[in-house]
């Protein structure tokens, strides 16, 4: 579209480029901020809130008048949006039960993968024969909508906590080390899949190739966010997480060792496996960690991500443009290595640990404690003795009772 709004203004494609920057930054940097708001006034408050004045950022930039003008409520917009992602998985935190929770985060991620596949179509058609203003205030007008639909989900309770969210956060050395995880992801999963399109251009390929076989991608992530369901229950985490670890380190292998259309669509279909399956695992994981502040860890654990997508896709920058796309390739698969290693030897210690650490949630995907996702022994001989229904909301320290 960028083309398009640049001829639109009249303005220089890097003028048009700005707004998407600008749209970026604002997502990123808000997602904290949101956080701290979610775990004081709530989770569909804050997702509602979030919305209304997403809203009004789009269909304040399907009316811009000009590039800077737009450029702003690019920024607003968002800055605004990036709460939806990051409620709704908190929300998921809130109401489903750690065992559950796996599942629950897989199907979510289809719905994104779903979404963002679709909006691309729909995005292309509409700028191509209505206009681009179209496209921007589209999503203004389903976010208004619901904000009216989110009225009917109910509001989980919030947790107790001493001190402020972000407080909170900071003092747990498991999210410092999960951010740490997510931000290598970033840079080797995100960063350096960037440049599978241009490696598929640079061998002659035509740009509705490239973009067709980097679709694969999304369409890859769909599928093993379902397959995932089952070896989420039989296997536990770090199994998945040496799964999805497998796979990328074999996509990007694959790549630096012979570079073509059929090697680098294979590439973008385990890259996608590799994502439903590493990176659902840690995200759920994420949601573990400190459940009283847990929209302010998973809103970070966000920007860890994206701040290690920018890095990587920076930092592999140069290689790109001297067409060095072997070696890039090459380096990533080195790097997924140890990326795998470092989340898959984390995630073993945080269940062994029982992940009590600040009065997180405990266990390895578990409600208390067990690597295979149910219950130690002895509290399922209390539970048998005492088989009262539980709430998954409270699922953790406040369910000991």
């Amino acid at each position: 579209m960028l083309v398009l709004i640049g001829a639109s203004l009249d303005v220089p494609l890097g003028t048009a480029a700005l707004a998407a920057s600008a749209y970026t930054l604002g997502y990123g940097l808000a997602q904290p901020a949101w956080g701290m708001a979610s775990d004081r006034f709530g989770r569909v408050r804050v997702m509602r809130l979030s919305l209304a004045a997403a809203a009004l950022g789009a269909l304040s930039s399907a009316a811009a008048p000009g590039a800077a003008s737009l450029v702003v409520a690019r920024g607003l917009t968002g800055a605004c949006f990036a709460a939806a992602i990051a409620g709704s998985l908190t929300y998921v935190g809130d109401t489903v039960a750690p065992a559950e929770r796996q599942g629950a985060l897989s199907s979510l991620m289809s719905a994104f993968a779903l979404g963002t596949a679709l909006a691309t179509v729909v995005a292309g058609v509409l700028a191509h024969w209505v206009s681009w203003r179209v496209v921007f205030a589209l999503p203004g007008l389903l976010a208004a909508y619901l904000v009216l639909a989110l009225r009917r989900l109910p509001e989980p309770a919030l947790a107790p906590r001493k001190v402020g969210a972000l407080h909170t956060v900071v003092r747990s050395r498991w999210q410092w080390y999960v951010m740490g995880v997510a931000a290598l992801e970033g840079g080797v999963l995100l960063g350096c899949f960037t440049y599978l399109p241009p490696a598929l251009e640079s061998l002659g390929a035509a740009p509705a190739a490239a973009g067709a076989v980097a679709a694969l991608y999304g369409v890859a992530a769909m599928g093993g966010a379902q397959v995932v369901r089952g070896p989420a229950r039989r296997l536990g985490p770090v199994a998945l997480i040496v799964m999805g670890g497998a796979q990328v380190t074999l996509a990007y292998a694959v790549a630096a060792a012979h570079p073509s259309l059929l090697t680098l669509g294979l590439s973008a279909v385990l890259l996608g496996g590799g994502w439903a399956f590493l990176h659902s695992t840690v995200q759920a994981w994420a949601t573990l960690l400190v459940p009283e502040a847990r929209a302010s860890g998973i809103a970070l654990f966000g920007v860890a991500l994206y701040l290690g997508s920018a890095l990587g896709t920076e930092l592999a920058s140069g290689p790109a443009q001297r067409g060095a796309f072997q070696g890039l390739f090459g380096v990533a698969a080195i790097l997924a290595v140890p990326l795998t290693a470092l989340a898959a030897y984390g995630r073993s210690r945080y269940g062994r640990d029982g992940g009590t650490e600040n009065g997180s949630e405990r266990g390895s995907g578990g409600a208390c404690g067990s690597r295979d996702g149910r219950p130690p022994r002895r509290e399922r001989s209390r539970r048998a003795a005492d088989p009262r229904p539980s709430d998954p909301r409270t699922d953790g320290p406040a369910r000991q009772r």
